[in-house]
């Protein structure tokens, strides 16, 4: 029996798909400024013309390969909230998704990405914000929590703290657990 052959859309999604792939683990490891077209390319198999043709531009590919995963959303209980914040940064799982890993590796050298991570994370906080009880500075607490787990996730998975480095996430997050809560104005 013969499988049916891919049509000439769904072999460029499987095309485009492979070069933002490769696009992700090459940003994640090097960064914006030291990702070439090329290599992005010889990574994925192509051309570098025809990554090119996709996507215009290594700033475009780039923000492509990185866009934001969904923000965290309310939960209908505060251990579910909670839960879902702990896990948006890869504190229980482990890691993070490779565009995230790239924007955040590259927003320290690059203008363009520095402002994909602010955009990021304010969607992020207003989203955590709305979960939040009104009368109590849902905001500036949205704020406090994302970028408290932003940067234990920093110190944990590309400082490597000694503190953190060798801490199973899941530990991480239970001491964490208690912080996040006070901060939603969550605590039991």
């Amino acid at each position: 029996m013969t499988s049916p052959r891919q049509s000439r859309a769904d072999r460029r999604l499987a095309t485009e798909a492979r070069i933002l792939d490769s696009a992700r683990d090459l940003f994640a490891e090097k960064g914006f400024e030291r990702t070439t077209i090329r290599a992005v390319a010889a990574a994925a198999g192509v051309d570098p013309a025809l990554v090119m043709q996709y996507f215009g531009s290594k700033r475009e590919l780039f923000t492509q390969a990185v866009q934001a995963f969904p923000a965290p959303t309310g939960a209908a209980d505060s251990d579910g909230l909670v839960d879902q914040l702990l896990a948006s940064l890869g504190l229980k799982l482990g890691g993070l998704p490779e565009g995230t890993v790239a924007m955040i590796r590259s927003m320290l050298t690059d203008e363009t990405a520095a402002e994909h991570v602010r955009a990021a994370l304010g969607r992020q906080i207003e989203s955590v914000g709305a979960a939040l009880p009104a009368d109590e500075d849902p905001e500036l607490r949205a704020a406090l929590v994302v970028t408290t787990l932003l940067g234990v996730t920093i110190g944990h998975q590309f400082l490597g703290l000694a503190a953190l480095r060798d801490v199973p996430a899941d530990r991480i997050a239970a001491l964490l657990r208690p912080a996040v809560k006070a901060l939603t104005g969550q605590s039991s």
